[in-house]
């Protein structure tokens, strides 16, 4: 029996059939017969191959090429190395890339959509954590300085609402007053408050005195019944210095208002004041303003006929103690937080940039025209 190169017998090669892209041993890809050296070196590959298999040289090495690459990722160079990768623009680029991308758009639409954020809110939100962050929130002071700014806020804004209605008022009883007594028409517009303004401002703050009044004489009244056991009635005397006490009451109310504010809470709900060259009015000039009011009240209230006839608007108690009653301006002040730092500011703005204008004051809803001026 004949045999091949390999110590195979012919007829056992034919019937393994040819092997594809296989050459026979010793021979190169052409078909030529490989150097000498390098079938030396390919049969010593070879049993070496074996060798370290047969001794667990190859399973050792692996384990140490194994341990060698963990200590090298738990290395601090490796550390930096990710630090630097992570810092870097590239991580920056790819999730940019990743967050534009449709698919993500469509993971996180449904992934907010899903059942299991829905069971995740509900637990959340019926949680005594959840509940002590509201009470929490609620008790904080800066929420309580919110709402009683937004209430104050709003109580001007009504304020100044119907302070504009009364100042169209005070023109309109103006020129009528002024037309049936046959006087001449004013020319030019006035800050000063009319008659109206003023009027309404006075009647808020008779308001104010007689329900503080009302819930001291109700106080007193209880005492006095307590003591006395007599609930039949009041006595003149009882009325006399009821009335005293009104009467002083009011006179406090107007005199302490004028000095330390410069004007009264129902004044200061108009917008209009004093025009005192400090904070308020001095003591002895709120006094003489008080003694004018009365004087002005006395001969059937024709002290305060000025107010419509002056080209100043000024009744008795104005001239007496030498101020007038302006209307306040509206300007609005800026929020704290819509103006930008100085530091800011020198980049952003150019060297010949105009000025920013004023912002307007939060007292105020809208400007206000000038006494006297005609309406477009």
């Amino acid at each position: 029996m004949r045999y091949d190169r390999r110590g195979r017998p012919i007829l056992a090669a034919m019937a393994d059939g040819p092997r594809p892209n296989s050459t026979p041993s010793g021979e190169g890809p052409s078909g030529r017969p490989l150097p000498l050296s390098v079938r030396l070196l390919g049969a010593g590959m070879r049993s070496a191959r074996s060798v370290t298999k047969a001794a667990g040289i190859d399973r050792a090495v692996e384990s140490a090429a194994e341990e060698a690459i963990v200590a090298a990722m738990e290395s601090e160079a490796v550390e930096r190395a990710l630090a630097r990768v992570l810092e870097g623009p590239l991580v920056e680029e790819a999730m940019n890339n990743a967050l534009e991308s449709d698919a993500v758009k469509r993971a996180l639409i449904e992934a907010l959509d899903s059942e299991l954020v829905d069971e995740v809110w509900r637990r959340l939100l019926a949680s005594d954590e959840a509940q002590r962050l509201v009470e929490r929130i609620a008790e904080a002071p800066e929420l309580r300085a919110a709402i009683s700014a937004q209430s104050m806020g709003l109580i001007e804004d009504v304020g100044h609402t119907i302070g504009n209605g009364t100042q169209r008022a005070d023109n309109a009883v103006e020129r009528l007053a002024r037309r049936i007594l046959f006087r001449r028409r004013r020319v030019e517009p006035t800050d000063r408050a009319g008659l109206v303004s003023r009027g309404v401002a006075f009647g808020l703050d008779a308001l104010i005195v007689n329900l503080g009044f009302s819930g001291l004489a109700a106080i007193a009244a209880l005492i006095a019944s307590a003591f006395s056991g007599n609930g039949n009635g009041v006595s003149d005397l009882a009325l006399a210095l009821g009335t005293t006490a009104w009467l002083t009451m009011g006179a406090v109310y107007l005199v302490g208002f004028w000095s330390l504010a410069g004007q009264t809470p129902g004044m200061r709900f108009l917008g209009i004041r004093l025009d005192a060259p400090g904070r308020g009015l001095p003591l002895r000039r709120s006094l003489k303003r008080l003694l004018g009011m009365v004087l002005a009240a006395i001969p059937f209230f024709l002290g305060f006929l000025g107010i419509l006839f002056d080209e100043r608007r000024r009744a008795w108690d104005d001239r007496l103690s030498g101020v007038d009653v302006l209307y306040e301006g509206d300007e609005r002040r800026a929020a704290p937080w819509s103006r930008l730092e100085p530091a800011e500011t020198e980049g952003l703005a150019a060297p010949d940039a105009p000025s920013t204008t004023k912002a307007p004051d939060s007292r105020g809803l809208r400007p206000r025209r000038m006494a006297g001026s005609s309406t477009s």
